[in-house]
């Protein structure tokens, strides 16, 4: 799978050198005419360097220009009809029938980038973590928490012990109470949440290995966690990083949980049959839904 350059530039465009943001810069407003330079023309138009452009470059994971110029080139490719889409942010003017359209391909254009992001190695340790670890520690708030939640539900269906706490303090408290046998899974968007970093700190004074979803780039999250599994978002209007993102996490949770469950196939079909909750039937009452 092709790693997305121009993805990988705009999610860690802030954690860059000010010199190296403004080449970024350049590079997202203008790809078609920047990806017909050389690096001494792409040096000479964003008033910097090769050497700083090759610094680029390796900060968002490519070896040099070449493999970089190479990468943007075929993205551009593949998305230049949808470019113009991509672009669109809910307007004042906007009918339902709009609004439905454009957070439906937000969320699509979230979920696509993402997938370009995952590893498959890193996903498959994450996936050994979880079937090795005594209990699951979530961490998350807002949005991230929302997330946690669904991870503790889905793993509970399969008996994996999980612990999940909606206050900060008690996440606090399960941080310092956390040791080498259990992992910690955390997830913040932003990666600059203070209470969760605040709670890595504890779990890494306890040796706790650490698994982080959050944003592709440099964070204070993801320079604590052992492991970090990377998602994007499309930002628009009305804050649609809590929107997009969430959509995002939730797919990765989908993955780890349906890798997990995988990995011992038969004994979690079995947990899965056990512990169906089947719904009563309308007009009926009582012990009829838990047959």
């Amino acid at each position: 799978m092709k790693k997305s350059a121009l993805l990988c530039l705009r999610e860690c465009r802030n954690a860059i050198s000010p010199t190296e943001r403004s080449i970024a810069d350049y590079l997202l407003e203008h790809p078609e005419s920047a990806m017909e330079c050389n690096i001494h023309e792409l040096a000479e138009r964003t008033f910097s360097s090769p050497s700083t452009i090759i610094r680029m470059c390796r900060r968002v994971g490519f070896e040099g220009y070449k493999e970089f110029r190479q990468s943007v080139t075929y993205e551009m490719a593949l998305r230049k009809q949808s470019e113009e889409e991509e672009q669109k942010e809910i307007a004042r003017s906007d009918h339902m029938e709009d609004i439905i359209e454009k957070v439906t391909y937000k969320n699509i254009i979230s979920l696509e980038d993402t997938r370009n992001l995952l590893e498959a190695e890193v996903l498959e340790k994450c996936v050994d973590l979880i079937c090795s670890c005594r209990t699951v520690l979530l961490y998350g708030l807002g949005a991230s928490l929302c997330a946690a939640q669904d991870a503790y539900l889905k793993f509970l269906r399969l008996n994996k012990p999980c612990a999940i706490n909606a206050d900060w303090h008690a996440q606090l408290l399960q941080a310092r109470n956390a040791s080498a046998e259990d992992l910690g899974l955390v997830f913040s968007y932003s990666g600059e949440t203070e209470e969760v970093i605040a709670c890595m700190r504890e779990m890494r004074n306890n040796r706790t290995p650490m698994i982080a979803i959050t944003r592709y780039g440099h964070s204070p999250v993801a320079e604590l966690a052992d492991y970090n599994i990377y998602i994007a978002a499309n930002e628009a209007t009305f804050r649609s990083g809590a929107m997009s993102s969430r959509i995002s996490q939730l797919n990765v949770i989908d993955i780890l949980y349906t890798a997990f469950a995988n990995a011992s196939y038969e004994t979690n079909l079995t947990q899965l049959s056990r512990t169906h909750i089947r719904k009563a039937r309308a007009g009926k009452r009582g012990g009829d839904s838990g047959r």
